[in-house]
């Protein structure tokens, strides 16, 4: 949108420019107009864009997806299809727009007329993508986790913060009011002096060794392991290849770290909201964990991780707590859930177990208003359409690069807290740990060639 705003205007000033009338549709010039929506492409066509990415920018009319990319070329075709019929319905015309198909997300970005990309993919296929597209110049919606590692988020964020592209995390939570109202009370002493919070986040189980089995021909199998190693596909591994539910993936350390990342960023970027300490992170993280001694599944299973902060504050967060945030101070509670919403058909929590959205140790603190003098946050109705709103006015959203990188740092070192007994001294300036080289070796990955951030130009 603003590579053609810029040509347009160029044109318009080019000295002896001849100017020549022409009767053309009024909608030409309108707020419908072509040249003033966003043109966006979505990479990854999996089960969380199909039912959260796609459908939910797909509502704006400042948006236009014009471009799909998968390596699964079977779930790009669906996802063209999907967002071909949308217009075609919302227009009346049986070709209202033509959405262009790519199987290597580095071709897509190097169209001129893409303004900005969703990013869907598997996690270990996050970071990667996003840091090209911020070098082409293109604005992103990246989905949580920021990155499997500390330094590539770190990375992320810094080469963000140079091009000035506007990035947006997946972090819906920020826009869901019962989680600003819990951070604005806290924020402003409704309980007094906060000193501890208990996050509720579930673990995922184990399971059994699964078959390996010929590559589908619809799968580029090799680019969809990336910068992980090379092994033999199993479709319990990678994605179903006759439905949307909960990819595997999900459950193996080579492409995610399980729960910890798959919600932790939520709950920890809303935490850190309500603690103010978005751009900053604990000093110590200790944490007991179980992991599957068997099969193919290896992230963590029930777990508990504590982390104490410079301002006082501990947080401690376990399945065996309620799936949510509980801010404890000196003065009462309150705690905070996405009470029935979901993201997705298949999230893997129970909506009983967190139905309540917004509670207090007195209903009265809830019914507080915030006054003309106090801290106010940002107040955003929906995840997707403040990103929108970013791209156009090119001020900050609600959820930024480095807010992002830094929730997920939490998610990370609990991980590496995990796997090493003992408490680890962590440096939330340097963004290192103090006390323990193997954890300081855990910060980043080995990257299989080509793939990887290591390998960009940059």
């Amino acid at each position: 949108m603003r590579r053609r705003i810029f040509l347009k205007n160029a044109a318009a000033t080019t000295a002896g420019a001849l100017v020549i009338p022409t009767i053309v549709p009024s909608s030409v010039f309108g707020a419908s107009a072509p040249s003033n929506k966003i043109h966006v492409a979505q990479i990854g066509c999996g089960r969380i864009a199909r039912d959260h990415d796609t459908a939910e920018t797909l509502k704006y009319d400042q948006a236009r997806f014009v471009a799909v990319c998968d390596v699964d070329s079977k779930r790009m075709g669906d996802s063209k299809k999907r967002i071909e019929d949308y217009y075609n319905k919302k227009s009346g015309s049986n070709n209202a727009v033509d959405v262009k198909m790519y199987g290597d997300y580095r071709e897509l970005l190097l169209d001129p007329n893409i303004d900005a990309v969703v990013i869907s993919t598997p996690d270990h296929w996050h970071t990667q993508p996003a840091v090209e597209a911020a070098l082409a110049g293109k604005d992103i919606y990246l989905q949580k986790p920021t990155s499997l590692t500390v330094e590539e988020g770190r990375l992320l964020s810094d080469i963000v913060n140079r091009t000035g592209v506007i990035l947006q995390m997946g972090t819906q939570q920020r826009s869901m009011p019962q989680f600003r109202i819990a951070a604005e009370l806290v924020r402003n002493g409704r309980i007094g002096k906060i000193h501890t919070v208990k996050i509720g986040l579930p673990g995922d189980p184990g399971g059994p060794v699964f078959e390996s089995g010929p590559i589908p021909s619809n799968l580029n199998f090799d680019m969809w392991l990336g910068s992980t190693p090379e092994v033999e596909y199993k479709e319990k591994l990678v994605h179903p290849q006759h439905d949307y539910s909960r990819p595997g993936w999900l459950r193996h350390r080579n492409y995610g770290a399980g729960m910890i990342t798959g919600w932790g960023q939520h709950h920890y970027d809303s935490a850190a909201w309500g603690m103010d300490t978005e751009h900053t992170g604990p000093i110590s993280i200790e944490a007991v964990a179980e992991f599957p001694k068997s099969g193919d599944w290896n992230v963590h299973g029930d777990f508990m991780v504590k982390h104490e902060y410079a301002n006082g504050i501990t947080v401690y967060t376990s399945g065996g707590y309620t799936n949510g945030i509980q801010y404890i101070g000196e003065n009462g509670w309150i705690f905070v859930s996405r009470g029935s919403y979901t993201a997705s058909a298949s999230d893997p929590v129970s909506k009983e177990k967190s139905s309540k959205a917004l509670n207090a140790s007195d209903p009265k603190i809830l019914e507080e208003k915030i006054g003309d003098n106090e801290i106010k946050l940002y107040v955003s109705e929906e995840q997707h359409g403040d990103w929108l709103n970013a791209i156009k006015t090119r001020k900050q959203p609600i959820c930024t690069a480095e807010t992002g990188h830094r929730a997920c740092s939490v998610c990370l070192i609990s991980d590496i807290a995990m796997q090493i007994p003992g408490v680890l001294e962590w440096d939330p300036t340097t963004e290192r740990f103090k006390n323990n080289d193997l954890a300081n070796s855990m910060l980043s990955r080995p990257q299989r060639y080509p793939y990887g951030t290591d390998y960009i130009k940059r």
